[in-house]
């Protein structure tokens, strides 16, 4: 009796152990998939929109959607994710850059994670009358920020425009730890919110076919 527990105790253990190493490969595989798409140039440089987004939280993000916005490529900036308390003059002085330029032209919010971004943007948008927008963000944030946009706002043209701060190292982001450290928090990041926004989807579906066949 006490063999044949022992048996199964080994052999859980075995299954417990492959189960844990197959998902390790499976993670690394998505790590490298993940890092594989974060962006190393900015693909579209050029082509007008109704709006730009600036989602703060890293360097040269708001430099680059007020440099955008100087050069016509969009009628408004909206700036996600801005310190309560913080107004457009403020944010233009940070900036370094004059009110009296941008000042009229310029929104800001207040979101504090990416999912606000999407959704504050989005209720942006609405307000505007916009439908199609560039969105400025990190390099390495910008695979998340897409799922998150595209998940809130699926008819709209979304043109995403990275920056690429100094101290990430886009090559041979595995040989830097801060880099390397930098895109694995992002990749859990991002498997994280695709998981939530499945399984949300997921529920949406069942609770629709219950309603259109009167069960539940």
């Amino acid at each position: 009796m006490r063999r044949n527990h022992r048996r199964w105790g080994r052999g859980f253990f075995l299954k417990l152990l492959l189960v844990g190493v197959m998902g390790g490969v499976v993670w690394s595989y998505g790590l490298v998939r993940f890092a594989a798409a974060i962006p190393a140039a900015v693909a579209d440089a050029t082509s007008r929109t109704d709006g730009i987004v600036v989602l703060t939280g890293g360097s040269r993000r708001l430099g680059e959607g007020l440099d955008l916005l100087s050069r016509g490529l969009a009628e408004k900036l909206f700036v996600s994710g801005v310190y309560q308390g913080v107004d457009v003059r403020k944010l233009l002085g940070i900036a370094k850059r004059k009110p009296e330029d941008l000042e009229t032209m310029i929104n800001i919010g207040i979101a504090t994670n990416t999912t606000g971004n999407a959704a504050e943007t989005m209720d942006w948008m609405v307000r505007q009358k916009y439908s199609s927008l560039r969105l400025v963000t990190a390099a390495y944030h910008m695979p998340r920020s897409m799922l998150e946009f595209r998940n809130v706002m699926p008819t709209v043209t979304l043109i995403p425009h990275p920056v690429f701060p100094k101290n990430v190292k886009h090559k041979r982001w595995w040989a830097w730890p801060g880099t390397a450290s930098l895109v694995i928090s992002e990749y859990n990041k991002y498997l994280l919110a695709w998981t939530r926004l499945w399984v949300g989807r997921m529920i949406k579906k069942s609770g629709w076919r219950k309603f259109r066949t009167g069960t539940g």
